[in-house]
């Protein structure tokens, strides 16, 4: 088996070509999806743009993540108002990654910011952290002057925690390293439902390998799998919600071969451009029809939206290749 320590960056370099998910908090507005009373997620009307959570009950709510920049938090909080009238106590991070995290600085001070130790060891640099997510801003410089504090989690934990909102259970889970270091996947039993930032998206999306490669994220797979096995839905932090269990299926299978693809690649001496052609490429030609039909559903043109998901479905996997491929020529 190969292993590796974990890198302390994410890797800096990009493909030749690469564009990424769009970040920009333009035309970005927030639709509610209800999963029972108390329990809703916040859908980006412009994927991938960022979603959110809204958790209540009896006696305090809790929000899943704060946005990209204040003007976003305010919003993402104006929006869980409307939702509850439950005083709003905690707001979890899902990532270290500024999109999510950046609007922290925005709640209140009595909200208490909450997530795994990783994370919170991982906001330690803001001038390298706007560098990296403006290079997805697409023109936007939202980040130049709104962002200039990184407020840092409040109460961190190692593998697990449990918010108790009154008569409703929140479960907070650090299952170990995947798209980052940290990421936090928050759990709500009675729903079956789970907010899993950028660790875990909709069944056929590409996921972003920027720290770790893949066998330590495989491992962290299965152990939400065993840890999580009445699961049915899952909210993304980007893209649409889908069925969880399927979701988590599909990302190990494409770890697992990353993995062995890669590792030949090296083993053989292969050049980077090599490895690209030697890898299979899931979106070749179309996207997964599950994730084609659950994007027919967002308020913008069908084949826009499937277009634009395929294209960054194609720059994400040669973004993994040339991640793990760096990581696996540094242990030849």
């Amino acid at each position: 088996m190969f292993t590796s320590r974990i890198p302390e960056r994410e890797i800096a370099e990009r493909p030749a070509g690469y564009g990424g998910p769009n970040l920009s908090p333009v035309g970005l507005e927030l639709v509610p999806h209800a999963f029972a009373e108390g329990v809703y997620a916040l859908m980006a009307n412009l994927p991938p743009k960022d979603n959110n959570g809204v958790v209540a009950g009896r006696n305090a709510a809790l929000v899943v993540d704060a946005g990209i920049t204040p003007e976003i938090s305010a919003k993402i909080q104006g929006v869980a108002a409307g939702l509850t009238d439950r005083p709003l106590r905690y707001l979890v991070n899902t990532t270290y990654h500024g999109d999510h995290s950046f609007g922290n600085a925005a709640f209140p001070d009595e909200v208490v910011v909450v997530s795994s130790r990783a994370n919170r060891d991982n906001m330690a640099d803001l001038a390298y952290e706007k560098q990296t997510r403006s290079a997805n801003m697409y023109g936007d410089d939202a980040l130049l002057d709104a962002v200039t504090t990184w407020r840092r989690p409040d109460l961190v934990f190692d593998a697990y925690a449990e918010i108790d909102l009154g008569g409703r259970v929140v479960q907070l889970h650090h299952f170990g390293p995947g798209n980052g270091p940290g990421d936090t996947v928050v759990y709500v039993p009675d729903t079956r439902t789970a907010w899993t930032g950028n660790f875990l998206c909709h069944a056929g999306t590409a996921h972003m390998l920027l720290q770790g490669g893949p066998e330590p994220y495989l491992g962290s797979l299965r152990r939400m799998r065993e840890a999580l096995p009445e699961l049915e839905t899952i909210v993304p932090g980007h893209g649409p919600m889908g069925d969880g269990p399927a979701a988590v299926d599909a990302l190990i299978g494409y770890l697992e071969r990353l993995h062995d693809e890669v590792l030949a690649a090296v083993e053989a001496g292969r050049s980077l451009e090599e490895a690209y052609a030697a890898c299979t490429d899931p979106w070749a030609e179309a996207l997964d029809p599950g994730l084609a039909a659950a994007l027919a559903r967002y308020p913008v043109p069908r084949g826009l939206a499937e277009q634009g998901m395929l294209a960054l479905c194609r720059d994400l996997h040669r973004l993994n290749i040339l991640a793990t491929y760096r990581l696996y020529e540094q242990h030849r």
